[in-house]
């Protein structure tokens, strides 16, 4: 298994514009996150990275959404650098990252940043592309080369999950999204009969992945201590008080 950590950055893609059938990924993201972003409550909502500064969360019950991307964007709300987040701790009530640790340098970084910044019982969602589909093995093909999704790193689900449950996420669902090369210029039906066969009996090799984890934290209680009551002990006594011991014994004069 490779190294999580990359010795160089991969280029980051400034929009959905710059892969592939990129608007069709976004669009069939956005139509897979709406039931799940109803089901996501608080005070503040972070979009992390370009592309999920893109992604629509209009169904999201919170109204305070705030964008951070490294490089200027026409939706960025703050400028900052995903494995060093300019937010406090415990300030954020949900998270979402689309593509964002596909094209990172140390996306375990990037996930501790998100831990420290998140609060208890906060939501994470996470859209990631899929090695084992069609296009993670056309990934390694010479077919359109110009296309950013050669530099992606292309993590399994089952892997985001295992790096999550180390910092305390608990995975609440999981949603397959897509069944498509992503490398061709053909566009893909969405609700084809080849998609709905595909997404009913082999989602394990759909071309995107969302998982919804929860950050869990066991509240820190006191061990009351265990009290024990001492038996007294009881000594016996040689003689009652004011009589004086008798003795079988005569005194000699």
């Amino acid at each position: 298994m490779r190294s999580a950590l990359s010795d160089t950055t991969p280029p980051y893609p400034s929009s959905w514009k710059a892969l592939s059938q990129g608007e069709q990924i976004r669009a069939e993201l956005e139509n897979a996150c709406a039931p799940i972003l109803e089901r996501v409550f608080g005070y503040h909502f972070v979009r992390l990275g370009n592309l999920s500064s893109d992604i629509n969360i209009s169904s999201c019950p919170i109204k305070h959404v705030v964008n951070i991307t490294e490089a200027s964007h026409d939706k960025t709300s703050v400028r900052g650098i995903s494995r060093e987040l300019p937010l406090q701790q415990n300030s954020v009530d949900a998270f979402l990252l689309a593509a964002e640790l596909d094209f990172a340098q140390d996306p375990h970084q990037i996930l501790r940043e998100v831990d420290r910044a998140i609060t208890a019982n906060g939501q994470l969602i996470i859209a990631g592309f899929n090695p084992y589909s069609l296009a993670g093995v056309l990934k390694y093909f010479p077919i359109n080369k110009e296309n950013l999704l050669h530099q992606g790193r292309f993590f399994t689900s089952a892997r985001i999950k295992d790096w999550l449950q180390l910092l305390g996420f608990e995975i609440v669902e999981q949603e397959n999204v897509m069944y498509s090369s992503l490398f061709a210029n053909k566009r893909f039906l969405p609700g084809s009969k080849l998609q709905r066969f595909c997404k009913r009996y082999l989602p394990a090799f759909s071309s995107m992945y969302i998982l919804v984890a929860r950050k869990r934290e066991i509240p820190l209680s006191t061990i009351k201590p265990k009290w024990t009551v001492k038996k007294p002990s009881f000594v016996a006594a040689s003689a009652r008080v004011g009589h004086p011991q008798t003795s079988d014994s005569k005194n000699v004069m």
